[in-house]
């Protein structure tokens, strides 16, 4: 596994000129590899929640993990509003795509695995013209084109604060308690994710990997239903959904819809997980893994 920083310009709703800024990926398997995966995170986890998946798959594929902006290794951005912004996330996906593509003097197959809010950039994504790379199959854990107002309301309840620890067991503790819709973890597996999700303060104190700020769409909009049907009504890759059976994020009468229109997505229901399959375990691994190299 390899640590890589790419600098990208900074897409921005009122087109002034912003300071450009670095997204961080994680690079598994062979370089040489024309078959590529690009795994995306959720709206407040990190690259490093894909090592066990990216440890299979590179058997196969070489696997780009990246840290959206103001999460994980990434920097965060000078101005809040932008991250506001969901033209920045398809900027920045972009730029990883077309930086990808120059590594290779010939054709490259592109899949994408997306965890909620990597699978929505996925979807937008997937649907764009013109992209460097198209995307050749789509994973989407536990998101969908609607997205209900009460999960929303939920999430807002912890993004954003910005709470602090004086310890990493405190720190761990305080993750799995916001996060117990993710499953049952293994504690090797929650140490896996705490780890990756904390950052040290000068004061000794610790708290999360990402910008406080990227909350800013809970503080300034009205929360209410997130309707994407338009858009998935346009999307035409081949498409698999894992949906936590528990899920609020994701209904059963949405993920129904799913399969019926737009892409026609193939559905996995994933027991005993709520908001979202984490893709950790060996089950969801193989799940993602046959469909990637046998659908």
């Amino acid at each position: 596994m390899r640590l890589n920083r790419i600098l990208v310009p900074t897409s921005s709703s009122d087109d002034k000129l912003k300071k450009p800024h670095h997204i961080a990926y994680t690079d598994w398997g062979d370089l040489e590899n024309p078959s590529v995966v690009v795994c995306v995170h959720g709206l407040t986890r990190n690259c490093r929640d894909f090592d066990c998946l990216a440890f299979v798959l590179q058997k196969k594929f070489r696997v780009i993990c990246m840290d959206v902006v103001g999460r994980g290794q990434s920097d965060w951005l000078e101005h809040a509003q932008d991250y506001d912004c969901y033209s920045l996330y398809l900027s920045d996906a972009i730029s990883l795509l077309a930086h990808i593509k120059s590594h290779y003097t010939s054709p490259i197959t592109l899949d994408w695995v997306g965890i909620s809010m990597g699978g929505l950039i996925g979807m937008f994504l997937a649907i764009q013209p013109n992209l460097p790379v198209s995307i050749n199959k789509l994973v989407i854990s536990d998101i969908g084109p609607l997205i209900p107002a009460v999960a929303l309301k939920r999430i807002a309840e912890y993004v954003g604060k910005d709470p602090r620890f004086k310890s990493f067991g405190e720190f761990k503790a305080y993750m799995k308690a916001i996060s117990v819709s993710f499953g049952p973890l293994t504690e090797e597996q929650w140490t896996h994710l705490a780890i990756h999700s904390m950052r040290e303060y000068p004061d000794g104190s610790c708290g999360f990997r990402y910008d406080p700020r990227i909350a800013i769409s809970f503080k300034e909009r009205e929360i209410k239903d997130i309707d994407l049907w338009e858009q998935w009504d346009m999307l035409k890759v081949p498409t698999l959904v894992l949906r936590g059976t528990e899920s609020d994020i994701l209904s059963a009468e949405t993920a129904l819809q799913m399969q019926a229109r737009g892409a026609r997505a193939k559905v996995v229901e994933i027991n005993g997980v709520g908001h979202s399959p984490m893709l950790m375990d060996k089950e969801q691994i193989n799940i993602v893994y046959q469909w990637l190299c046998h659908s």
